[in-house]
């Protein structure tokens, strides 16, 4: 045999000849094949168990017959053919809610993707409720971001809630997530989401209004608008923000207070941003504080009594027993959230905790508050 033979040879067998790379089974052929093997079955044991009904009906004596144990086993064989049909649509309907349910926690785990357990010295944790029964994600969104300018952070609320509220949900994210490396200042990041949410939302409005080829100026969309908080945190703890209709967070120290007290501005969306974005100067993160972002469906939460859920009281309980992780914290105030909502809650609601645990970080005992004043960038 001739070397160039044997290296041909030796090719095939490795997967790069001239016949191709071996067909791996996980690939899409072997895929489809078990997909129409299912389809087939899905189809044929209806078939089978209608076949076998209707042949008891027309081929067996005894079916013909009008006693009462004649009619008697006509019902069991029914009743059996019956029970079979249904026992295999409910388990073909679940295979299928299994399959739509991990496509979909895989499409919400990349949109809404799980934060690390730290980041640049920082402890962090999450979660959310959706108002939508058997979804993860809905108008609610964060992100955490270490940059080169400091560890940026995202807290946001589409108006709504749900799945409707998906796309502009990815739109904020993405634009956030390449505008906190790309800018050095938080106004131009809040201009480069204000930017991003506008396309977003005429691209929408393009769509839904295909005959005259123009968006349109009235309706569902043109109200449409997010809360964002957009917060930077240097590495001496540094804390400023840029607040356009959202919530204020919580500081804990020994009890939970807001951040700040500054009037946000409006929403994305209503309006445009002025020409000067104010920058909130918020103080400093010390070494064992923790940072509480929320959603307003936390706060907006109600009991059967009508009462609004207690947050910044349930923070404070929380922080008393001394969680021994920003997880622990989150999972003692959803307990408390759940137990007060009673049921599904009407609105998303989401809490974003990060705590300082940067070991040349100044404590609170080191360093005296500061006021938190309110400066123009």
């Amino acid at each position: 045999m001739s070397r160039a033979r044997a290296g041909a040879r030796g090719a095939r067998a490795r997967g790069k000849g001239p016949r191709g790379p071996a067909r791996d089974p996980r690939l899409p052929c072997g895929g489809s094949s078990r997909r129409r093997f299912r389809r087939v079955l899905s189809l044929g044991l209806p078939t089978v168990w209608g076949a076998v009904a209707i042949t008891f009906k027309l081929a067996c004596p005894l079916a013909q017959q009008d006693g009462m144990g004649a009619r008697i086993v006509s019902s069991a064989v029914f009743f059996v053919v019956g029970t079979g049909l249904v026992v295999h649509v409910h388990r073909t309907l679940l295979r299928e809610l299994r399959q739509v349910r991990e496509v979909a926690g895989a499409a919400q785990n990349v949109l809404l993707r799980p934060l690390p357990p730290r980041v640049e010295g920082l402890a962090l944790a999450a979660g959310r409720v959706s108002a939508s029964r058997g979804a993860c994600v809905g108008g609610d969104l964060y992100e955490v971001a270490a940059t080169d300018h400091g560890v940026r952070v995202v807290m946001g609320d589409v108006r709504g809630h749900g799945l409707g509220a998906i796309g502009t949900v990815a739109a904020v994210l993405g634009s956030f997530r390449e505008a906190a490396h790309d800018e050095p200042e938080l106004p131009t990041v809040m201009r480069r989401l204000e930017r991003a949410l506008g396309r977003h939302l005429r691209e929408r409005s393009y769509a839904e209004q295909p005959v005259s080829g123009r968006a349109a100026q009235d309706g569902a969309l043109a109200e449409e608008f997010v809360t964002v908080l957009l917060l930077e945190i240097g590495e001496d703890g540094e804390l400023l923000a840029i607040n356009c209709g959202h919530p204020w967070p919580y500081l804990l120290t020994r009890q939970a207070r807001p951040l700040a007290d500054a009037e946000p501005l409006p929403p994305l969306g209503l309006f445009p941003l002025p020409g000067e974005l104010p920058v909130v100067h918020c103080g400093r993160l010390l070494s064992g504080e923790s940072l509480v972002l929320h959603t307003d469906g936390m706060e907006d939460a109600r009991d059967a009594a009508g009462a609004f859920f207690p947050l910044q009281a349930a923070l404070t309980e929380a922080a008393r027993a001394r969680p021994a992780t920003p997880q622990d914290l989150i999972d003692a105030v959803y307990a408390e959230f759940l137990r007060h909502a009673g049921q599904l809650p009407s609105d998303d609601a989401a809490l974003l905790v990060l705590r300082n645990d940067r070991e040349q970080a100044p404590t609170r005992q080191q360093e005296p508050e500061r006021p938190i004043t309110r400066t123009m960038s």
